[in-house]
């Protein structure tokens, strides 16, 4: 009996389109859903209610943490952590948690993370950051890093496809490859190809997976 398929979601066409050719249909299913942790949730869900998938793993590119993740290189998340779910304070950032509305923190599941790091020896693992704005200065570059020590890098998706992948009991995992250091925005630093590269580098490792 043939498996169900594993479910690569990505943010935006350009990300899956890298990766469709790599891999068998039968065997991996890759959708773009839209960009921000909304549009991801609610893609991956829909994609979840019409077909069974034995997993869920958010794919794409990222900012990476200077110092912690090269940019042309490959991240896995150990957690996905909603960064900005909480609400401001003259303290500072409170989290949900402290709030008592919920979690801002999910755990990718050991299983397909193991399978991955076998597969992909030189990807970082670490915290991935969920953020509706992307960072674009030095003040919130550092505070972040502050906060989330083991964050290795940030992207605007992977909270809501595992919130999605939670909701539905299917194990997920997030792949992020570095296009740019976290950090004051500019776009003529960034280096898409590599990235784009090291992503199609790691379609192998989507279609061995458990």
């Amino acid at each position: 009996m043939i498996p169900s398929p594993v479910l690569v979601v990505t943010a935006v066409p350009a990300e899956a389109d890298a990766l469709r050719p790599l891999l068998d249909p039968a065997l991996v299913v890759v959708e773009a859903v839209g960009v921000g942790p909304a549009a991801a949730a609610a893609g991956t869900a829909r994609l979840l209610a019409r077909r069974d998938h034995r997993a869920v793993i958010s794919v794409g590119i990222a900012g990476g943490f200077p110092g912690r993740a090269d940019v042309g290189g490959t991240v896995l998340t150990t957690r996905t952590i909603a960064a900005d779910l909480g609400a401001e304070s003259p303290d500072g950032f409170l989290p949900i948690e402290e709030l008592g509305f919920g979690g801002s923190v999910l755990e990718a599941d050991p299983v397909l993370i193991a399978a991955l790091r076998a597969a992909l020896p030189q990807a970082v693992a670490g915290d991935v950051l969920t953020l509706s704005t992307v960072t674009g200065t030095a003040e919130t570059t550092a505070r972040l890093a502050a906060r989330f020590p083991r964050a290795v890098a940030e992207a605007m998706e992977g909270y809501g496809v595992a919130i999605a992948a939670a909701g539905a009991a299917v194990p997920f995992a997030e792949l992020r490859t570095i296009s740019n250091p976290i950090g004051p925005r500019d776009r003529g630093a960034w280096r898409l190809a590599d990235a784009f590269a090291a992503l199609r580098a790691a379609a192998p490792a989507l279609q061995r997976l458990p």
